[in-house]
């Protein structure tokens, strides 16, 4: 019995072990602040101790020599498909649409795959944490079905053997899908497009929406109805849902595209009194004072995409994250999607080429989407107390030429094969 104790023991100090390390002489970026030139970062069991060019300890850890390399935060997702969709034309395989017009009570987070095969893909480019959508970002991707309240985003590391313990919060934000004027629709099962009068589609708007805002009132009648009753109501999972939304500790993430898009969003968040978040963003015009005024975030997707109208300058998509950055708006980026997530810290790079600061763009992929989601004192930052979400780079990540060489997520180091490695290897080896 006492060796049984004894190997136990051995046994829970060694695993204590692989989430303390040291790591010296390297150039490390913080993002909360500057550039530390020869610097170490120590780490104990999981979470950074301390950051700076003369760290010291007496604890027995591991050492690593960062002489030559470069220490990042990890990189964060701010909203993606990763671990809930694998073959998106797969229906099977993509679980990102659920019955009902109004789903608060939805997390992204318990549908999440860990061994999908696009989480280690992911994570070879420095992405160490994501912001997993529990519907696509138009709050649809029911194959037909229409959902204004898709579910709640959860805030997930990239390593794990369980869902829960990739975890890092639930509900970061709740998904709603603002009725838009649609004169032209598509049907995604048949193909089938249909073309309405813009005045019946103004109509049928004004009706959906009137649908979203009575849904809202009745959380807020269920919620007055409980704390008089001291409790005795029936529990509704929708209402109980959605009251961090109504208490404004939980903001709401609004697809939102053009001017008139975003101008509905706030007027929508005005009249509720609720924190939104904007998403996919692509022409916001003269809305970016008002953003900013409000402090109201935006999360942006891919760079590498057309411009939306014929007129638009060729560069519009490259330069709208400077015009974010000039005009104030605190944003992030994010893939919306999978297969091109890895993708992420090139968006940031595409971004300053065409204007956008360097440290802004960092930012942009690591702090940034932290404070959106109200996780800065968890994530997104090398600063002590933080989760020690590292990356150990050969050069700037934001440059397609530079190697990942190590990764910790919560101080644990972080295999980084991949299936394309896999297939690499297989394949220069064969005779």
């Amino acid at each position: 019995m006492r060796a049984l104790l004894l190997v136990m023991l051995l046994a829970a100090a060694a695993a204590a072990a692989d989430n303390s390390f040291l790591i010296r002489n390297a150039t490390v970026y913080p993002v909360s602040g500057p550039k530390l030139q020869t610097a170490s970062v120590l780490v104990i069991d999981g979470k950074i101790a301390e950051v700076g060019e003369r760290v010291q300890t007496r604890a027995k850890v591991r050492m690593i020599d960062g002489r030559g390399l470069h220490v990042y935060p990890g990189m964060i997702d701010a909203a993606t498909l990763v671990g809930i969709s694998e073959i998106s034309s797969v229906r099977e395989t993509a679980d990102v649409g659920e019955v009902g017009e109004f789903n608060p009570q939805l997390r992204a987070s318990v549908a999440v795959n860990p061994e999908s095969e696009h989480i280690p893909v992911t994570r070879a480019n420095g992405i160490t944490a994501v912001g997993v959508l529990a519907a696509g970002v138009s709050g649809g991707f029911g194959f037909g079905e229409i959902s204004f309240i898709g579910g709640q985003v959860s805030l997930m590391h990239l390593h794990g053997w369980t869902w829960e313990e990739m975890t890092v919060t639930h509900g970061a934000a709740m998904q709603l899908r603002l009725p838009g004027i649609e004169t032209r629709r598509r049907n995604p099962m048949t193909g089938q497009l249909t073309i309405t009068p813009y005045s019946e589609a103004r109509n049928r708007q004004e009706a959906s929406l009137r649908k979203v805002r009575t849904f809202f009132e009745e959380a807020r009648r269920y919620h007055t109805a409980r704390q008089a009753d001291g409790g005795s109501i029936r529990p509704d999972l929708r209402f109980e849902a959605l009251k961090p939304v109504l208490d404004g500790k939980q903001p709401l993430l609004i697809p939102a595209n053009t001017e008139r898009e975003i101008r509905d969003a706030i007027a929508f968040a005005d009249a509720e009194k609720v924190k939104i978040v904007l998403a996919g963003l692509r022409r916001p015009g003269a809305t970016l004072a008002d953003m900013a005024q409000k402090k109201i975030p935006a999360i942006l997707g891919s760079p590498f995409v057309p411009a939306q109208e014929e007129d638009d300058p060729y560069d519009a998509t490259f330069t709208l994250a400077a015009e974010l950055h000039r005009a104030g708006v605190k944003f992030a980026f994010a893939s919306f999607g999978a297969q091109f997530a890895r993708n992420l810290p090139y968006q940031a790079g595409q971004s300053v080429a065409f204007g956008l600061p360097y440290d802004a763009a960092l930012r942009a992929v690591t702090l940034n989407a932290a404070e959106i989601y109200g996780v800065e004192d968890r994530m997104g930052s090398i600063q002590p107390g933080k989760y020690a979400d590292l990356i150990v780079t050969d050069g700037d990540p934001l440059e397609i030429r530079t190697q990942v060489k190590m990764m910790f997520v919560k101080g644990e180091a972080v295999d980084l094969e991949t299936k394309h490695t896999r297939l690499y290897k297989k394949y220069k080896a064969r005779p």
